[in-house]
């Protein structure tokens, strides 16, 4: 309930920019173009947690990128959700079409499907909606247009209760983490024989997107390939790089 009435309330009531505040718009073309307007990157945590895929970012976490995010995440500003979606698909492009994966516009013509990292229960109860899914879900329809196989997919799920990850270290996420995540019923049936793209709002340490990798190969998901990773922004802890 919560959800669709904040979705009204964004698209009816006058707005200012999430990311700066500029007058009557919802977000302006500069915090827009922040967003990921100049391509992504590779993420690199230091140090790298065991098992982390190839993961790239369409933004540094701070600024205008920073606020959009948490507008979206934490104060429901679901509207933001289309264009964290278009940086979502610039991040899967690059996963993609980077030296980690095969030329070209897609995957080796096989379709992407990409699998939201999942927030715990209590989160989405909290927050009205997920975050991740309904960015990954406005990734898919981006990529559609541009040409590339893609659907979302959200087969992990939490088998396990975890705290807040806020506050914590590198290591403290990792033993929080640890096996805390699984796939569900039917995870195989709905991604065989495709490549997976984990896909999360934000990377910090590594440590939520290595446990997913490693759910994900432990229920042998997709084409059996190592899974790829994208996220909108990357945090100041990461390393980015383009290549």
């Amino acid at each position: 309930m919560r959800g669709w009435w904040q979705e009204l309330a964004g698209l009816v009531l006058p707005v200012d920019c999430a990311g700066c505040g500029a007058a009557r718009v919802l977000l302006c073309a500069r915090c827009r173009e922040a967003l990921g307007g100049a391509g992504a990157a590779r993420a690199r945590p230091f140090p790298p947690p065991a098992g982390l895929p190839t993961v790239f970012a369409a933004a540094a976490y701070e600024g205008p990128v920073r606020a959009v995010l948490l507008a979206h995440k934490e104060r429901g500003a679901l509207p933001l959700a289309g264009a964290l979606g278009a940086a979502l698909a610039v991040s899967v492009r690059a996963a993609l079409t980077g030296p980690a994966g095969p030329a070209g516009a897609g995957w080796g013509g096989r379709e992407v499907v990409l699998v939201p990292v999942p927030s715990a229960r209590r989160q989405v109860r909290a927050r009205g909606h997920d975050p991740a899914r309904r960015i990954a879900l406005a990734a898919a329809g981006r990529l559609r247009r541009a040409g590339v196989p893609a659907r979302v997919a959200p087969v992990l799920r939490l088998r396990r209760a975890v705290a807040d990850q806020a506050g914590l270290g590198a290591r403290e996420r990792r033993e929080n983490l640890a096996g805390a995540l699984e796939a569900g019923p039917g995870g195989a049936r709905l991604t065989a024989g495709a490549g997976l793209m984990l896909v999360d709002d934000l990377i910090t340490t590594g440590a939520t997107l290595a446990e997913a990798a490693r759910a994900v190969r432990a229920a042998g998901l997709g084409d059996g390939a190592a899974p790829r990773a994208a996220v909108v922004a990357a945090t100041r802890t990461e390393q980015q790089t383009g290549e």
